[in-house]
């Protein structure tokens, strides 16, 4: 009989692993449907979530056998078999987390306490997708169920109850402010090509327009996407094909595409582009991972590229301005995960319980049928009397295991004290030892 839930994560993010180990790790949304589909061939009875964005790529695993095989190195080789990444070098790399450890991480990443630029929303809607497509799909189950929708949770309460999202700041914002105004004194009079059609691609064009940008022109694999984005900010759609003719004429480019590998080489650059613009100005900001541009593109003169890790500094100046909300929001978090673990241990312990009342129950029972067997001339009402008085003693010899219970579902002792129970009163079936 089991009487607690696994789970487990192994993961690496921006603060830990650099840009270059994070792209290789990456998932597209179809490898990560690919990876999802296989976890449940490989491992049936076992659930798993993957959460792949810019900054972080995280596997969650998890299971109701307290007995499975959720260890960091079975995890690790699951993501660095999929992306042929060499084994010894990724546990280097990876994080590994386990129980209690995980609910508090993934709380205080979907409440963006974690996150590159603290406060910005865009991590919860990519944590929702990351657990709608695992329920899709079927990995989800019902720990994953439980860890997401409370995640979720807390997100919701830090965002209303705390100032960490009162200015809405993102990846996007703190580019266009702190890196492309550096470059660029005004933007009205700039050409700014957008590459990819997405959320971050919406997003880096609110701000761009916010500062001024006039002149804008999408461009996207899926023509029909980057009409949609063009239209909503007045800009212009361009073919795919047109890339490289874009990148001649454009003054500021934003790449957010979800490609596998760079779509501008160094070689395409230098013979495609840099030829066409004489060395006037570029500004890059590569906010894809893996990244859209090769890195050497960088060091052509007049060539201004940044990619995400170039963003920390920036990054930590706007921790630093929220940080009289992050209180608040840890406290939260740290209000969700007690309450949390605690409805998981008090759930765990229901199977446990019962059985410990239904075998006291057998035993009174039972001892009431042989005494009431011995007194046959006893009335009505002092068979009830005497019931009574079982059901009472059962009930205070049950108060205080039930209660210790209760006290320790908070604390890291539970499982040792329910087993203790368990084995005490012989409630474990065979098949658990």
């Amino acid at each position: 009989m089991n009487t607690s839930v696994r789970i487990a994560m192994v993961g690496c993010s921006h603060q830990r692993s650099n840009l270059a180990v994070r792209e290789r790790l990456a998932f597209t949304a179809e490898q990560a449907t690919d990876a999802l589909a296989a976890w449940r061939v490989i491992r049936p009875d076992q659930e798993a979530v993957l959460i792949s964005t810019c900054n972080r790529v995280e596997f969650y695993a998890a299971a109701s056998d307290p007995q499975a095989d959720l260890a960091p190195p079975a995890l690790t080789h699951f993501i660095t078999d999929f992306h042929n990444f060499p084994f010894e070098e990724a546990r280097r790399e990876l994080t590994a987390l386990e129980g209690d450890a995980v609910v508090r991480h993934l709380f205080r990443v979907a409440a963006s306490l974690d996150s590159m630029v603290v406060g910005e929303g865009q991590i919860l809607s990519q944590v929702k997708r990351a657990y709608e497509l695992a329920s899709s799909i079927g990995s989800a189950g019902p720990v994953t169920h439980g860890c997401f929708q409370a995640a979720i949770r807390v997100a919701r309460r830090v965002a209303n109850e705390t100032d960490l999202h009162r200015h809405r700041v993102s990846i996007p914002s703190v580019a266009v402010s702190d890196f492309a105004s550096r470059v660029f004194e005004r933007f009205d009079d700039k050409r700014v090509l957008v590459i990819g059609a997405g959320e971050m691609a919406q997003e880096t064009l609110q701000y761009l327009t916010d500062a001024g940008a006039r002149c804008i022109v999408v461009l996207n694999r899926d023509f029909s996407r980057a009409q949609r984005l063009a239209g909503e900010w007045q800009g212009r759609a361009a073919n795919w094909s047109d890339l490289h003719s874009e990148l001649v004429a454009a003054d500021l480019v934003v790449s957010t595409t979800g490609a596998e590998r760079h779509i501008v080489t160094f070689a395409d650059f230098r013979q495609r582009v840099a030829t066409g613009r004489y060395r006037r100005p570029l500004f890059v900001l590569d906010l894809a991972v893996p990244r859209d541009f090769e890195p050497a593109i960088g060091n052509e003169i007049g060539v201004y590229l940044y990619g995400i890790d170039d963003l920390t500094e920036a990054c930590e100046r706007n921790r630093a301005a929220r940080a009289n909300a992050l209180p608040s929001a840890e406290k939260i978090v740290e209000e969700e995960v007690r309450a949390f673990i605690a409805d998981a241990r008090h759930r765990a312990s229901g199977p446990v319980i019962a059985r410990l009342r239904q075998g006291l129950q057998t035993v009174q029972a039972a001892e009431l049928e042989r005494l009431f067997g011995k007194l046959p001339d006893l009335d009505d009402r002092s068979r009830r009397e005497i019931q009574q008085f079982a059901d009472r003693l059962l009930a205070k010899l049950l108060h205080p295991p039930l209660e210790s219970l209760r006290d320790e579902s908070r604390h890291g002792s539970f499982h040792t004290l329910l087993d203790a129970l368990q084995r005490l009163f012989q409630l474990k079936d065979k098949d658990d030892d």
